[in-house]
């Protein structure tokens, strides 16, 4: 079926018009509206946007290049240097500058004496590096190979000699562990701060020591120096320069000269030494051997080196001063004699000493086989008799115990500006069950009373145990100088400090077993008390052969000798602790630590007796003991000759 055609529809002019009108006004319309849009977005930009983009183009123009402030130094007491900077000499390329590079980098290694790997390091820096940024070549540049590049420096166009400075310890290892060191900033330090500074050619951060911990005031603030540079990073011109601000001076309450000195009078024992005033707390040395040398680790050291270092027995990396933990051994006895004397038990009170203590099946020997005989408590102190400490303090119990020695120092966290301190053991009951989930035992107190068994400190605390001996007040040690704070008193005895202090001076001055710390000013008598730690268990096999502390015993078998004391003993006014790993009986502390001592009231004499020290250190083990042994002798007959009035520095 067919259906019907439809009829066109006409369209007429006026219907053509309209609908042109239309799609113009639409057209139109949208014109304007897009066109409204580019210019409230043109406004905008040039109006509320302007000091944005102005930043901006500024920065795409001019280029802001840091300049590593000089580090604060630090000083001693009196002001001497331990840590400050000297001119440093270096060379930079600018890579934009640099047209015949492999030109260029041929004469550098010639004239720099560069091996080929720092040259391949070099060239990786140049393919990373922006147009503007310096790129390292070397550092720390003697002035003759710096003067060498600064002459040719016309015809070696990129090359940039620049002066600044790099830091430097003048007593090198004596201040190792004190100082610390500084070194290039890691991934990990920029990570944390995003401090564009962190990676400016030259800068350098604290990696150890005072170093780390006062990073902040020691870094000072960075000048800069701006210059315009092309779209490709071209230097047209320099603009100007801001200075950097040097850090702040950090003023230590070491002394300088005696902590050098007590550094060089351990020699090559491994342990370390620590004085204190007791007048105000202030820690006049800190000293831990063998130690690495500060200079090398802020200029790089060599892996090798590093190995040496990491790999050594002695273990110079640690700063045993705050690190090293030890059996503080007989040096607790007098402080065992204060908490006997505060629980009630007299000083004039006997034991009778055979040699052994019998506790149980077993038994527990004094250091001197045949024994002591009977002693009271000054006795006991000066010659160190073990049965009679393991009789009164099994009485008292080893809470009380424990209590004086945390009054007196042990256990305690030290508010100092140190990266990390161990801070060692004081064990009481409590302190069993909760980390053994055992009851404390008679045998426990038993070695407790002579400072071994569960019992650890580290030297500072010895140091300061010491100090509160001498003083009878809670001193609080410091390293950084400031004005003196009033410390309370330890609410003992004064009598009690007494006794203890008079049996002390007997350790040394009296016929005790500390005879070689005997001072050798005449007037001044020093206060002590020698201590041994055992480092393992000693069979009775060993002990009837005698071979305890022999030099033949390897080093870490042997005993750890210790010494604490102060000076003068009636009038203190200094304090020390010396303790020396594994040194069995080769050297013992005694004699460091006075001579330690001795440097403060007359240097010249301690000086002395160190270069007749130092004459037979070069030698074998038995030269060198002979010469510890003339060093005594010296010693001896200097205080047999003083008078007995002492005088005070």
């Amino acid at each position: 079926m067919i259906g019907r055609r439809r009829a066109p529809r006409l369209v007429t002019e006026q219907a053509q018009a309209f609908t042109f009108t239309r799609r113009a006004m639409v057209l139109g319309g949208t014109q304007i509206a897009f066109g409204g849009l580019l210019a409230a977005r043109m406004g905008w930009l040039s109006i509320a946007e302007n000091e944005r983009y102005k930043l901006l183009a500024e920065s795409n123009r001019v280029q802001l290049m840091l300049i590593p402030p000089r580090r604060g130094w630090i000083v001693d007491r009196h002001g001497k240097p331990m840590a400050l900077n000297r001119p440093d000499f270096r060379v930079d390329l600018i890579p934009d500058q640099l047209h015949d590079k492999e030109r260029v980098l041929a004469a550098l290694q010639r004239l720099l004496a560069l091996p080929d790997d720092e040259m391949d390091r070099v060239r990786e820096d140049l393919e990373r590096a922006a147009g503007y940024q310096p790129v390292p070549v070397a550092e720390n540049l003697p002035y003759e190979r710096y003067a060498a590049v600064s002459l040719r420096q016309p015809e070696l166009p990129g090359v940039a000699p620049a002066q600044g400075y790099s830091r430097f310890y003048p007593d090198g290892a004596a201040v190792a562990h004190l100082t610390g060191y500084v070194g290039a900033a890691s991934a990990k330090d920029y990570e944390r701060e995003r401090n564009p500074l962190l990676i400016t050619p030259g800068f350098k951060v604290g990696k150890d020591g005072l170093e780390k911990v006062l990073e902040r005031p020691l870094r000072g603030a960075p000048g800069a120096r701006r210059a315009e540079v092309t779209a490709r990073g071209k230097l047209v011109r320099e603009l100007d320069t801001r200075p950097d601000t040097s850090g702040k001076t950090v003023r230590l309450t070491v002394d300088a000269g005696l902590q050098s000195y007590l550094a060089r009078r351990m020699g090559t024992a491994s342990g370390s030494g620590t004085v204190i005033d007791c007048a105000t707390g202030d820690i006049l040395a800190m000293v831990s051997m063998p130690a690495y040398d500060p200079n090398s680790f802020s200029d790089g050291i060599s892996h090798a080196e590093w190995d040496m270092l990491s790999a050594s027995d002695h273990l110079p990396l640690m700063n045993k001063t705050l690190q090293g933990l030890y059996p503080p051994g007989s040096t607790v006895k007098p402080m065992n004699a204060l908490a006997l004397l505060d629980a009630g038990v007299r000083a004039d009170e006997r034991v009778l000493c055979t040699g052994r203590y019998r506790l149980g099946r077993g038994y527990f020997h004094c250091h001197k086989r045949g024994g002591h005989g009977a002693l009271d408590m000054a006795g006991a102190i000066m010659q160190s008799c073990d049965i009679y400490f393991y009789t009164m303090v099994r009485r008292i119990g080893i809470d009380r115990l424990a209590a004086m020695m945390r009054r007196l120092g042990l256990g305690a966290e030290f508010a100092l500006p140190v990266a990390s301190q161990r801070y060692g053991t004081v064990p009481d009951s409590a302190w069993k069950r909760r980390k053994y989930d055992a009851e404390w035992t008679i045998a426990d107190t038993v070695n407790a009373s002579i400072g071994q068994g569960y019992i650890l400190a580290n030297p500072l605390q010895l140091a300061v145990m010491a100090a509160r001996l001498a003083s009878g007040r809670a001193l609080a040690p410091r390293l950084l100088a400031h004005r003196p704070v009033e410390t309370p008193s330890l609410g003992i005895d004064p009598e009690h400090f007494a006794i203890v202090r008079a049996a002390m001076s007997g350790v040394v001055n009296g016929g005790g077993t500390g005879a070689s710390a005997r001072m050798q000013v005449p007037g001044v008598l020093l206060a002590g008390k020698t201590g041994t730690a055992q480092v393992r268990r000693i069979t009775m096999a060993e002990r009837r052969r005698g071979v305890l502390s022999d030099y033949a015993t390897p080093f870490r078998l042997r005993d750890h000798s210790l010494f604490v004391g102060f000076a003068p003993a009636h009038a203190p006014r200094y304090a020390c602790s010396v303790v020396l790993e594994h040194s069995g009986h080769i050297v013992t502390a005694a004699p460091i630590a006075r001579d330690a001592l001795t440097w403060l009231f007359d240097a010249k004499r301690a000086e002395t007796t160190l270069a007749v020290l130092e004459k037979g250190w070069g030698g074998d083990i038995p030269t060198r003991m002979q010469a510890e042994a003339d060093a005594w002798r010296a010693a001896r007959d200097g205080a047999a000759a003083a008078p007995v009035a002492e005088r005070p520095r």
